[in-house]
Formats: C-alpha cells, structure tokens, sequence
C-alpha cells in the first residue's frame, strides 16, 4: 500500500486518457497505462509513478491495484539511473533470445524512464531563491 486516507480528487492515466475522480463519482473500472497519479487534499499534492495495473471507482473510495507503484518524493535516482542503463545495454545487444526476457528489460526500461520523468517533473528541488540588481 502507498497511500491511503480522504483526498478531494484523484487524477489517474486511464487506458483511455487521463481522468480526474472527484468524490460522488460514478461507479467505473478502468486499466491503467505507464503514467502518473496524482492525489490533492486540501492543497496539498502527491504524486506516484503507477506502472500499468487497474482502477475501481466507486462514490466514496477509489482503489488502485498496480503492477509497481512509487511516490516520486522516494524515488532513489541513481538506483533508477542505474536500471535504466541496465536494460539499455541489454537491448542494444540485440533482441535476447527468451521472448520473456526481453519484455521484462524493456518493462525494466519503461519503468525506470517512468520514475526518472516523474522525478524531474513533480519532485521539489530546494533551488536557491535568485536575486536581481538593479543596475
């Protein structure tokens, strides 16, 4: 479980497009593509990186099952760095022989590129306030 608890909308990656869940909302059951969901209570936003899975929509909860899911404000970079080069070394030696493995590293690289897009989109940086002079 990455997050529970009353939240005023909800925004998945549908199969169909990206949706936003506000409470009340009709009932509905959705696949969920490579993307990102972002939770917003009071002002405030969290932000997962969800890797494919489905959504159940119900009036009062909604819930996510998902192959892999992460809240970018953990996400470890160099450990992502590192997996996505991983695979990439893989594929650029050729398509490997097992059918399998070859989806799981190029699952491997789609996820790895998923967290590090999210980390640079969503996540706070503590960037230093800039100062202007006047001249």
């Amino acid at each position: 479980m990455v997050f529970e608890g009353d939240v005023d909308i909800v925004v998945l990656p549908g199969s169909a497009g990206e949706m936003g869940i506000l409470p009340h909302h009709a009932p509905l059951l959705t696949t969920l593509n490579y993307g990102v969901i972002k939770v917003r209570t009071r002002g405030h936003e969290e932000v997962f990186t969800v890797a494919g899975g489905v959504a159940e929509v119900q009036p009062d909860i909604v819930t996510v099952l998902a192959d892999a899911a992460e809240n970018v404000a953990e996400i470890d970079i160099s450990r992502a760095e590192t997996a996505r080069k991983r695979a990439e070394e893989i594929l650029s030696k050729g398509v490997p022989p097992d059918t399998d493995t070859y989806l799981a590293v190029e699952a491997a690289l789609r996820r790895s590129n998923l967290r590090l897009d999210a980390v640079r989109r969503y996540r706070k940086t503590t960037a230093r306030p800039t100062t202007r002079t006047e001249e």
